[in-house]
């Protein structure tokens, strides 16, 4: 009842193993009854924060408190749900795009430890997919397994004399996940009603992202693939170990790599003891994957400390390859771009690198994303930030929570995930790790090649001498304007722009509560002189006055993007163009 079929695996080009039929079907009907059932008290919830009585009334504000107590929930339903909702749960955790930072934080403590299935439902995997008794195939091999995930799980064997892992897919998990992808793709249009375009967007392009990379994990062959492919990259590097696929052992459920062993990169105490320097560590790991990202367009996409192992010469251990990234020769230019906007410290240059990326909305307020991304570069750097400033800036974007600027692409998301991930274990090992620091050194010592590093060199210089320039120019003129201060001939004309209309809002409520504040002696006079009705009609209306008063003071809802923001190619056109016309 159920079949398999290869599908193009974007933007790969290569294919990987998907299930459907029948049987399909019928399970992904189950199962939607069952998540439904899981979410509706979390749907109810949500639905009645954005309208008190679902279908109308006013929004609810919602307490730090409630806010974590539901974000426990969630974590505790995706568990229950199984290894789909656990590898979402995982996604969601590097994705503070899509949920609020409360859920973002709990949903991190997700760990993809899942006890392994019994030997007994292995040992016909590895034989059926091999062709052959274990006994036949290796020489020696482990029942017991040294890891279990929630996709599969992995053994020691020995082959040809060496140690070999054997990472096998567990049974019936295709069939079990693709119903799952099938019942969250059925569900997100009911996800998505309601919202802006900029969560519906999130929401979307993150259970595209979410089915692609999960469908990834479960083909071994992609794996495979992936592994041949890094590894070829780092054929010269002899501190970077990657493991090699012993391809008469290997298919798309079973996985035979040679073993690499090391010490988990977070265990301080050992590398401690190995006399490993930590630093020197995390500028090799970071050098790795700039190379991996912005230069190979290839990379490793789960780094956290599971998946990295050092040796006791400092050579650096890659596991599991079913997470990979790749980014196209265009992406990878606007990274670099990126990178150098760090490097120059040029924040205007990292947010229009995130436009032309289609991470960040052109129409986004660029003065509060300006402290974002302010924040962002200082965290990078190891500075502290305090949590006033913090505060400050999660208050602007509170009301916003769902109208978040940022709209991370597929490949970025990876990106992001894996600059995410690696900066924790990162600041682990050397608490002074400073990003921006490697980023600077590594364009301008070794770029992406000698064309594109002499580019950034030459960027870098040009920085550095138009601010000599401008110190330069800066000092006469100022002593010019001070001068003719002293010789009180200094004139200074002050345009004050109003482009939000503020003068005439006040200029009105001015108006309204001159109006309001004579009501009430207008209507004692009325009364006095003509009687109740006169005195109530004129009452009534200061009260009608009042309330537009107070109306106008209402907040007013909306999202930051409240007004066209431009990038700075588009300014400096503007600037051009206007510069034309004073010529002319």
């Amino acid at each position: 009842m159920t079949a398999e079929e290869r599908v193009a695996d974007e933007p790969t080009g290569q294919t990987v193993s998907q299930p459907g039929g029948v049987g399909v079907r019928l399970r992904a009907l189950w199962r939607a009854l069952v998540i439904v059932w899981q979410f509706v008290p979390l749907l109810w919830q949500w639905g009645r924060d954005r309208k008190r009585f679902l279908l109308f009334g006013r929004s609810r504000s919602v307490t730090p408190e409630t806010r974590m107590r539901r974000a426990r929930y969630l974590k505790d339903t995706f568990v229950d749900l199984g290894p789909a909702f656990i590898k979402l749960g995982q996604m969601l955790s590097t994705r503070p795009d899509a949920l609020p930072r409360a859920y973002v934080d709990v949903l991190s403590e997700l760990q993809d430890n899942v006890p392994p299935d019994a030997w007994a439902t292995i040992e016909p995997v590895i034989e059926r997919e091999l062709g052959d008794d274990i006994d036949a195939l290796f020489e020696e091999f482990d029942t017991t397994a040294i890891s279990g995930a929630s996709l599969g799980q992995v053994y020691e064997a020995r082959l040809d004399g060496q140690r070999v892992a054997v990472k096998v897919l567990r049974p019936n998990i295709r069939t079990r996940v693709e119903s799952d992808l099938r019942v969250l793709s059925t569900l997100l249009p009911v996800l998505t009603y309601g919202a802006d375009p900029g969560q519906a967007f999130t929401l979307e392009n993150l259970t595209e992202e979410f089915a692609t990379t999960v469908r990834r994990e479960m083909d071994y062959g992609h794996e495979a693939r992936m592994l041949r492919e890094i590894g070829d990259n780092f054929t010269d590097d002899d501190d970077i170990a990657i493991p090699d696929v012993v391809e008469s052992h290997s298919t798309d459920r079973v996985l035979t790599m040679t073993y690499i062993d090391g010490v988990k990169i977070d265990d301080m105490e050992r590398l401690d003891e190995l006399g490993i320097d930590r630093p020197a560590l995390v500028r090799r790991l970071e050098e790795v994957y700039i190379q991996m990202i912005v230069e190979d367009g290839l990379f490793h996409a789960d780094p956290h400390p599971g998946n990295l192992a050092v040796q006791p010469d400092g050579t650096i251990v890659f596991y599991d390859f079913g997470m990979t990234g790749y980014l196209g020769p265009r992406t990878q230019d606007q990274l670099l771009d990126f990178y150098v906007g760090l490097a120059t410290d040029d924040v205007d240059r990292v947010m229009d690198a995130f436009v032309e990326m289609g991470a960040l909305d052109p129409m986004a307020d660029r003065e509060v994303m300006r402290e974002a991304f302010d924040i962002v570069i200082e965290q990078f750097r190891g500075e502290d930030i305090s949590e006033y400033r913090i505060e400050q800036l999660v208050g602007q974007f509170e009301t916003q929570l769902y109208e978040f600027p940022m709209r991370l692409p597929q490949d970025l998301a990876l990106v992001v995930r894996v600059t995410t991930v690696l900066e924790g274990v990162c600041r682990t090992l050397d608490p002074e790790f400073d990003f921006i620091e490697i980023i600077s050194e590594y364009v301008m010592e070794q770029g992406a090649g000698d064309d594109v590093g002499e580019r950034i060199k030459t960027e870098i210089q040009e920085t550095v001498t138009d601010s000599t320039r401008s110190a330069v120019r800066t000092a006469p003129k100022l002593e010019d304007a001070l001068d003719r201060v002293e010789r009180e001939e200094l004139l200074v004309k002050t345009v004050l722009e109003d482009s939000d209309g503020l003068s005439r809002v006040l200029a009105k409520r001015l108006l309204l509560g001159i109006v309001a504040s004579a009501g009430v002696p207008v209507s004692a006079y009325l009364y006095t002189v003509s009687g109740l009705q006169p005195a109530g009609l004129a009452l009534g209306g200061s009260a009608a006055v009042l309330g537009i008063l107070a109306w106008s003071f209402r907040r007013r809802r909306g999202p930051a993007l409240s007004s066209p923001q431009f990038t700075r190619h588009e300014m400096q056109q503007r600037q051009a163009a206007d510069a034309a016309e004073g010529e002319e």
